[in-house]
């Protein structure tokens, strides 16, 4: 990335609500299904038809904003957003335009151990759209079926200035959205996906350039990928000379690049107008303490009891908190770990590796890794061994214990068997242990590495140099 300029970034992201029926009719919400099959003339828009609002989903829209330090809109209305997409068969959408059900809302994220404070404009409450294909040899294909389907929208202000600050935002925002318990945020299926819209800036400026919206990404590797090919794009473009135009582009997965959908239209283009069939929406102010008094336990709170309670480093909390199934499974396996700071760093460094954490999904139970983790802190195995292990048990349903017997891992503790091994090696690497007694410690990393290759990786790598060291001398 070029030092000279400056990444600016605001989000728009969008969350499905966990609601069983559409947001103004009772079709289901139910993901996939023949096309067509999960509407009615109400979600269709056809003439005539009166859409009802949803009441949970207003109360899900309250939780999420209370979640993330929001305002709540006390009385509020619903607008039709109009504009012709060739991808919208109705041509608007019910949403919400200048008094959104939340507003002046923050989050605060970690990156590289410092925190940031990431601010909220407002989250709104609006219907999803349907979809057309449009056929190559000719012809329109119609979809109704995602047509309705509840969501908030979530948009930040422009306070985002990385790639990684970007990814730790919307870690935080869909754990956030999991543990209120208002979606189930499957990215594949498209209940949490996010528009960037992103401008560069020479360095000590203060007016923003002008934007870029990337549009529908729905994986955290295409969100990091799409942010660094466009901010490059668009510094290339002005070191050039070129200008840069409002407009929407996508991503494409295959080449890594992004391309031009449209030209941007500014929200007065939309022709906002309060919809004509739905009724204000007014909250009273004990139904917003009520839902706060029914939030639960939210990321930033286990976080700081994670590193109170199990002495964690707060980018390991950090870590284990950005998914509610991997705080869940943590916590499980804290119960019965004799050192929660190897259990922590099991679940980092080689769990994380097997699975990203917003898939997460273990094939053996928590108690298996807090199993792993008291033979490691008992000495029985070490750290090298424990890599095979948890290989092992994701490929089988046999505990660590079995394992350790059945391929004979257990570590080798004994000097009396270590020494001559040791003695072997320093016979074998002359010019290692002079490079060693002429004050060069990291050669001693081959020879010990080869004393872990004659012993499969089983030799105690603290007792093995301590020994070593205690010889060359």
């Amino acid at each position: 990335m070029d030092k000279e300029f400056e990444v600016v970034m605001g989000l728009e992201v969008h969350v499905e609500l966990k609601t069983k029926t559409k947001i103004f009719c009772n079709c289901t919400t139910e993901f996939g299904g023949e096309p067509n099959s999960h509407c009615c003339p109400t979600c269709m828009g056809l003439p005539g038809a009166l859409p009802v609002l949803n009441e949970e989903v207003v109360i899900y829209g309250i939780l999420a904003g209370l979640a993330t330090n929001c305002e709540i809109t006390t009385v509020g209305r619903q607008d039709r957003k109009n504009y012709f997409y060739p991808d919208s068969p109705k041509a608007y959408q019910i949403s919400q335009d200048d008094q959104p059900l939340c507003h002046s809302g923050y989050l605060d994220i970690e990156v590289e151990g410092a925190t940031k404070r990431i601010g909220i404009t407002r989250i709104h409450i609006e219907e999803d759209a349907g979809k057309l294909i449009h056929k190559e040899e000719g012809g329109t294909l119609v979809d109704y079926n995602r047509c309705g389907v509840p969501l908030i929208e979530i948009v930040s202000e422009p306070d985002l200035r990385s790639a990684e600050e970007v990814k730790a935002y919307l870690q935080k925002l869909r754990a956030i959205m999991m543990y209120t318990g208002v979606s189930d945020c499957k990215m594949n299926e498209g209940s949490f996906r996010c528009d960037v819209n992103l401008s560069v800036r020479k360095k000590g400026e203060e007016k923003f350039g002008t934007r870029a919206e990337l549009k529908n990404l729905n994986s955290f590797q295409s969100i990091v990928r799409a942010i660094e090919y466009e901010a490059g794009r668009q510094m290339k473009e002005i070191k050039e000379g070129g200008t840069i135009i409002q407009e929407t582009r996508r991503f494409d997965q295959s080449s890594g690049k992004t391309f031009s959908m449209r030209t941007k239209e500014d929200a007065h283009d939309y022709r906002y107008f309060p919809d004509p069939d739905l009724m204000p929406i007014v909250i009273e102010k004990e139904t917003i303490e009520r839902l706060r008094a029914s939030l639960p336990e939210l990321p930033d709170a286990r976080k700081a009891k994670y590193m109170k309670d199990y002495g964690l480093s707060s980018y390991d909390a950090e870590q284990l908190i950005s998914s509610k199934e991997v705080a869940n499974y943590f916590e499980l396996a804290a119960k019965t770990a004799k050192n929660t700071k190897i259990l922590a760093n099991l679940l980092i460094s080689e769990i994380f590796r097997l699975v990203a954490p917003e898939e997460f999904s273990v094939p053996f139970p928590s108690a298996y890794l807090s199993e792993l983790v008291n033979l490691i802190e008992e000495g029985k195995i070490n750290s090298s061994t424990s890599k095979k292990i948890i290989e092992e048990m994701w490929k089988g349903s046999k505990s660590p214990i079995e394992i350790v017997k059945e391929q004979d891992l257990e570590q080798i503790n004994d000097e009396n068997i270590l020494l001559p091994l040791i003695e072997e090696a320093i016979a074998n690497n002359e010019k290692a242990v002079n490079e060693f007694r002429a004050g060069k410690e990291k050669a001693l990393q081959s020879i010990v590495g080869q004393i872990m290759g004659r012993t499969k990786g089983k030799a105690n790598p603290q007792v093995t140099v301590q020994i070593l060291k205690e010889k060359l001398k």
